[in-house]
């Protein structure tokens, strides 16, 4: 039984439509700087004919040629995703095809804490005994179910994928994992529809899910670090999810980081959900920032609402 879940690669892809705020400005009231200033989005990607899975196996892809390991040696795959290509099967599933793995697939649905959600179960696999190889993806084509004449919702959203392979190692990974969730805020994110074959949009309310994750976000923050003896100080890097610059920059301050300690990929990502964070991880990872050793640390919020937090030794 392995005492830690590393992570031995990452990966990403991104669809290359590019919708730039100046395009959002033409068809909705908003420009450049009121989008910019708001949230730090200055484009975003967006799917033609792309499915979520297509997206999610060029990042498996490159998470798994990282990691140098072969799809048939995978024990499980964990796709985090809001924006599954059907009601069933899982998305999962269809990704674990097109890979050449054979191992048991299934999605996760925890929206923006989604990839938080998926990799804390794959840890939890791995330390059992259960798993020695996990792939996790977060793949969202949002731009699915925004209504892109409204200007609160259509601003933020983007489409991509993010993948990372954990392996079973005696060399220091995971260090420590929380997840928490709360339906009582479901009003306050959510998409519109009632039941589930009918169409809805992304619905939100701005400032009370400012507050919500600024709060959360910087409590679980500490919470997470001190489980561990450490502090702010300790932290290598951040990587949380890419929402909206000015919840990334409250927490931040709040925890005491510099935000050149702070991966941000959101103005030109959007905010991608579940694929948001293994998107800007392995951003960082590929330019050279995020080295071998280091200490970093996962957290996200989604609708719900659920959010989580894991510190990694890289």
């Amino acid at each position: 039984m392995s005492k830690f879940a590393r992570i031995i690669g990452t990966g990403s892809y991104l669809p290359p439509k590019v919708v730039t705020n100046d395009d959002l400005s033409k068809t909705i009231d908003t420009s450049d700087e009121w989008i910019r200033t708001r949230t730090g989005i200055q484009e975003r990607r967006v799917v033609t004919d792309e499915s979520t899975c297509d997206l999610a196996v060029i990042a498996a892809n490159n998470a798994l040629e990282m990691a140098g390991v072969d799809a048939s040696e995978l024990d499980l795959i964990i796709l985090a995703t809001t924006t599954p290509d059907k009601i069933f099967p899982a998305t999962a599933t269809m990704l674990q095809t097109a890979i050449g793995a054979s191992c048991p697939a299934f999605d996760l649905q925890a929206v923006c804490a989604g990839f938080i959600f998926a990799l804390t179960t794959a840890e939890q696999y791995i330390k059992t005994g259960a798993a020695n190889k996990v792939l996790v993806v977060g793949s969202e084509t949002l731009s699915r179910i925004v209504d892109w004449n409204d200007r609160s919702t259509a601003i933020l959203f983007g489409d991509g994928a993010g993948a990372v392979v954990l392996s079973g190692s005696e060399e220091t990974g995971i260090l420590h994992s929380k997840l928490y969730s709360d339906g009582n805020y479901l009003s306050s994110l959510q998409v519109s529809n009632n039941y589930i074959n009918e169409t809805g949009f992304i619905e939100m309310a701005g400032n009370e899910v400012f507050k919500i994750a600024v709060s959360r976000l910087s409590s679980l923050a500490e919470e997470t670090l001190s489980a561990c003896n450490m502090t702010s100080e300790n932290l290598d890097w951040m990587v949380p999810h890419q929402a909206n610059i000015r919840i990334i920059s409250a927490v931040a301050k709040r925890i005491k980081t510099p935000m050149d300690k702070v991966v941000v990929t959101l103005e030109k990502h959007g905010n991608t959900s579940a694929a948001s964070i293994p998107l800007a991880l392995d951003t960082a990872v590929r330019d050279g920032r995020i080295q071998k050793g280091q200490t970093l640390l996962f957290e996200g919020i989604g609708g719900g609402f659920s959010w989580g937090s894991i510190l990694v030794k890289f």
